[in-house]
């Protein structure tokens, strides 16, 4: 996304998931998304986020840490290991893991 924009993007991915991402994505990214994500933004412009944030790296990562692990452990996560083990044309696999 950051070299060639969305659609770019959507030049990379299957047809199929281009195609679910045109009808799908107005279902996910609604009102209610543009409104959570402008409090986010707020978070960000009043300091929030950045005291957060050195408030865990001053506490040694401990919440970074944590959250990566939730992360790691989700169910999608898990999924598309198992997705990633039966197509043959992945060839290099990670092989470090955050």
């Amino acid at each position: 996304i950051f070299e060639g924009g969305i659609k770019n993007m959507n030049y990379s991915v299957s047809d199929t998931a281009e195609f679910g991402g045109y009808i799908s994505g107005p279902r996910v990214i609604d009102a209610d998304t543009k409104e959570r994500m402008k409090g986010i933004l707020s978070d960000i412009q009043d300091g929030t986020f950045t005291k957060r944030l050195l408030d865990n790296v001053e506490g040694g990562n401990k919440e970074l840490e944590q959250l990566r692990a939730n992360f790691n452990d989700h169910e999608i996560e898990k999924t598309g290991e198992k997705l990633r083990d039966l197509m043959s044309w992945v060839k290099n696999p990670l092989t470090e893991t955050a």
